[in-house]
């Protein structure tokens, strides 16, 4: 039987937020077909950290970062760098960055991803009912590490934390070390979320997931999406290099690469990019028990089946640049820091976060054309929201009443 309040649905994007949502919609009887010219899972859904981070309620709009922006701008080793080439196409969202960088937009921003975070793994849980992920993923907690060096912050970080109710446990060096004896001692404290998990294989949990989908009726076409529009009051097109797609709505769900067309559409939301490095060790996953994520440095390590993937920082250069080598040889060294025992990469890796000023996603209807719904600017949280990021657009998709308060995600606070 039909669903009454939707008879067709394309998804635009075939990551994990696409495919989570496309399995949603096909509960809810929608018949579903998702678009995307890479095959399914292959592109930041491939190659990110892998972690499950409820937690992370805690955005980069702050106070005390934007103070710190400068100095790591200009240091050649540093968490965060800028292609400055791009600085004049990236000038508006640094603006609207820079007037977001202020207690208020910080708190309301921890609010509501606690709201969406707080739902995450619940909703994770649900749908890996149904596939099998042994040996995919471990729920063994993730450790941050800091120095003393910027303290004001990591304090700040805990309070808000614990005003919202996230559970953390405080660390000391030799608490660090007690579970994680490997690690070099270059740290001074740090906290554990016990209850977080990680992906030992991203790509593979989500190619299960996404063969779920066509198990279960989905349909997938390999072609590349140029432009999507509302036709009709109940009718919108999908144009691709190939053919013409007629559904009756339409799901944007692909990542950094959803403004091209959403400035089709009218609608001038501020959604660039991060751009995130990983390199392999190769079999020296072993080395750790868990993820462990250095903040003062912006990297993390998590031990996956293709060894340990060392994983991070943030730099601004768009989409086109080409890779960085400098990015890759710091997080290499940030690596090697943790952990002297590591021997010679293998692959490098360049992706790409969809990151809004306020950093908060966009999930909702577009302003001019209701047919079409948003779902994207997950930044760094894309993995960990993938679930639950379907479970809330399927029930917009389908005009269900929902208890959260879905307003904060509209595109409507860019206009």
């Amino acid at each position: 039987m039909s669903n009454p309040n939707c008879k067709s649905a394309a998804i635009v994007g075939a990551g994990i937020q696409g495919v989570c949502i496309g399995l949603q919609l096909l509960k809810k009887n929608i018949p579903v077909t998702i678009f995307d010219k890479h095959e399914p899972g292959r592109m930041a859904s491939y190659g990110n950290a892998g972690h499950f981070s409820p937690y992370a309620t805690l955005q980069f709009n702050r106070p005390d970062i934007l103070v710190n922006v400068p100095k790591m701008l200009f240091s050649s080793y540093g968490p965060l760098a800028l292609k400055w080439n791009y600085v004049p196409k990236m000038l508006p969202w640094i603006f609207q960055f820079i007037k977001n960088c202020n207690t208020k937009s910080m708190l309301h921003t921890a609010k509501y991803m606690h709201q969406i975070l707080d739902l995450a793994l619940d909703a994770y849980d649900e749908v890996f009912k149904e596939i099998d992920t042994t040996g995919l993923m471990e729920r063994k907690g993730i450790i941050y590490v800091w120095t003393n060096e910027n303290l004001k912050s990591r304090e700040l970080e805990i309070k808000v934390r614990n005003d919202l109710g996230v559970k953390q446990t405080l660390l000391t060096k030799q608490e660090i070390l007690d579970l994680e004896p490997n690690l070099n001692p270059v740290f001074d404290a740090g906290v554990f979320f016990d209850y977080a998990w990680h992906a030992r294989d991203p790509h593979g949990i989500t190619k299960k997931l996404f063969e779920l989908f066509i198990q279960k009726g989905g349909k997938f076409i390999k072609e590349n999406v140029l432009k999507v529009e509302q036709t009709k009051v109940n009718e919108t097109l999908v144009s691709t290099d190939n053919n013409k797609y007629s559904f009756e709505k339409i799901v944007i769900a692909c990542g950094a690469f959803s403004k091209k067309l959403t400035d089709q559409l009218g609608e001038n939301i501020p959604l660039d990019t991060e751009r995130g490095y990983h390199v392999h060790f190769k079999g020296m996953d072993n080395l750790l028990n868990r993820a462990v994520i250095s903040l003062d440095r912006g990297f993390g390590l998590t031990p996956m089946n293709q060894g340990l993937r060392a994983v991070g920082t943030v730099e601004l250069g768009g989409l086109d640049n080409p890779p960085s080598k400098k990015r890759i040889d710091y997080i290499i060294r940030c690596a090697k820091e943790l952990l002297p025992q590591l021997k010679e990469h293998d692959d490098e890796w360049l992706g790409f976060r969809p990151t809004l000023p306020d950093f908060l996603p966009v999930l909702g209807p577009s302003l001019k054309n209701k047919n079409i719904i948003y779902a994207f600017g997950h930044h760094h949280l894309g993995w960990t929201l993938g679930a639950i990021t379907g479970k809330v657009v399927s029930g917009i998709v389908a005009n269900e009443k929902t208890n959260l308060d879905l307003s904060p995600y509209s595109s409507s606070r860019f206009n």
